[in-house]
């Protein structure tokens, strides 16, 4: 994160372009103005990180079920990975009958 920091500073002190390569999704919404996201060496979406960081973009691109949410101290978009303990309790949900009131 400090690293991030420095360049964050050194782009809007000398007003140059970075371009870097993160995996860690979080991050890059935190500290990108623009996004690229890739699946299988083509490119998927672009946009700011509110226009590509969709439930459905982290679906297709990673095969990962997540939610999006807003990130509490930089309102950028932030992914809950789902994990397989949720999805269970998801599905298992889903298949429970509807409870109605006499």
């Amino acid at each position: 994160v400090e690293l991030l920091d420095l360049l964050d500073e050194l782009q809007k002190s000398k007003g140059k372009t970075i371009v870097m390569i993160l995996h860690d999704l979080n991050l890059s919404c935190r500290y990108a103005d623009y996004l690229v996201a890739v699946q299988q060496g083509k490119v998927y979406a672009t946009g700011t990180p509110q226009q590509v960081m969709t439930e459905e973009t982290v679906r297709d691109v990673f095969n990962l079920e997540c939610r999006i949410v807003p990130d509490p101290l930089s309102d950028t978009p932030m992914c809950i990975p789902m994990g397989r303990k949720i999805q269970r309790n998801s599905i298992q949900e889903e298949q429970l009958p509807n409870k109605t009131r006499n």
